[in-house]
């Protein structure tokens, strides 16, 4: 049976003038998590990134660790939604430097975003949120062969949106499992005759004991 990892990218810029730079930890995490992948000894037939910087940087440096030289293939629909926007339209703007005062801000106005559905103001309503992180997945099924493993570079939005979409309630992914996903984080879906499946979400193994100091949500 052939899996598809999914791993969050590291920590962004909060606060600076370019959120979507890697920050040094997160460039530190990227290469932890390919320390991690190395050591399952997984053998990717294919690799994606969304088109962000911080999700290329993180494929990048998570590769050069794991040694391989299966190309990455970019695709703008791994990238994650954009949160200015949303901001700007269902919370009249958010402060970017206190991260716990933003992200209560945040998660409500996600919540009216899902709720506004295709008549929302966003330039990207919450249902083409949907449609194109599903159809991503669903093509990147379609190009593995039989047994084949993938692994994807994108954003928390995405993976949680998509393992809720698995479970048959992508709007509990999107505003419960998306806040809690860690940078850098695993997840892993299973492909086969039955469809695609959640076999484990957010695992981060390679962010305990002593590397616990490495762990960030944001």
């Amino acid at each position: 049976m052939g899996a598809i990892y999914l791993v969050r990218h590291g920590q962004a810029s909060f606060g600076a003038a370019d959120y979507d730079a890697l920050s040094e930890r997160g460039f530190e995490q990227s290469t932890v998590v390919g320390r991690e992948l190395a050591r399952r000894g997984v053998e990717f037939a294919q690799v994606r990134s969304g088109t962000l910087a911080r999700q290329r940087d993180t494929a990048a440096t998570a590769l050069k660790v794991l040694g391989s030289d299966v190309p990455v293939v970019e695709d703008p629909r791994w990238n994650e939604y954009d949160h200015v926007d949303i901001s700007r339209h269902h919370a009249g703007g958010a402060p970017q430097q206190d991260s716990r005062e933003y992200q209560g801000l945040l998660d409500a106005a996600l919540g009216s975003w899902v709720a506004a559905g295709a008549d929302g103001p966003c330039a990207e309503p919450w249902p083409a949120f949907l449609a194109r992180c599903t159809a991503g997945l669903t093509d990147l099924v379609q190009e593995l062969g039989k047994g084949e493993h993938a692994l994807v570079f994108t954003s928390g939005g995405v993976i949680g949106t998509l393992a809720g979409a698995i479970l048959g309630v992508p709007e509990v992914g999107l505003l419960k499992f998306n806040r809690v996903t860690v940078n850098t984080g695993i997840t892993k879906l299973t492909s086969g005759r039955g469809g695609v499946n959640l076999l484990t979400f957010n695992e981060h193994p390679h962010f305990e004991a002593e590397a616990a100091q490495l762990l960030t949500y944001r």
